[in-house]
């Protein structure tokens, strides 16, 4: 095999890893946002939350009480253990659950300004950062700072360079509102996917 078929084999297994990885994060808060909702409306019937009725029985997590219990409880550990969340993030996810759902009903609503939130909040993060993305992850604390910035000026600018950005942000701004998520809660969702874009490794589960 030659050097370059090496080399090849080397960036695609590297690609994979990162894809699973995502895959991997955006799956743990799809469960945990389920078993909020399992734990706070009293919802027995897993058929309403697929993601966590595969979580729940690959993992073998026996029930706690209320459906959901555990569940929150298994996520909320292993994200601030492998990927920097604090208590803010899950509490904020805990009461915007609470507040938009107040009925079963709610809970394709709610899931569904959720998945918008996060596209035009990505949308809009990675238009402001654009090359910054770059840099590498050493450099975390510089990262950070500038995620920090984008976010702020996404929530706070008056004009746009083009449609798109402002379409973006105002899809932020609006579902923001609707979801009462903070812009420190912003961050914390946000840096992870930036980390593991970057190869940055973590435990797997």
């Amino acid at each position: 095999m030659s050097l370059i078929d090496k080399m090849t084999q080397k960036a695609a297994a590297q690609q994979d890893a990162i894809r699973e990885k995502s895959e991997e994060y955006n799956s743990l808060i799809r469960v945990y946002l389920q078993a909020v909702m399992a734990a706070d409306l009293k919802i027995i019937d897993l058929r309403m939350l697929p993601d966590l009725t595969l979580f729940k029985r690959k993992l073998k997590i026996a029930t706690q009480g209320r459906l959901g219990v555990a569940e929150k409880s298994y996520v909320r550990k292993y994200m601030i253990d492998n990927y920097g969340m604090t208590d803010l993030f899950f509490n904020e996810i805990d009461s915007s659950a609470k507040k938009f759902c107040k009925k079963q009903n709610d809970i394709p609503n709610y899931l569904y300004a959720f998945q918008g939130f996060s596209q035009s909040l990505f949308t809009a993060v990675g238009t402001e950062m654009q090359y910054k993305l770059r840099i590498p992850a050493i450099f975390k604390s510089l990262l950070q700072s500038m995620t920090k910035k984008a976010i702020n000026k996404i929530l706070t600018q008056n004009t746009w360079k083009n449609i798109e950005e402002r379409t973006a942000c105002e899809s932020v701004r609006s579902l923001q509102a609707k979801l009462h998520f903070s812009e420190e809660w912003m961050f914390q969702y946000v840096y992870p996917v930036f980390m593991i874009a970057k190869g940055v490794k973590t435990k797997k589960k």
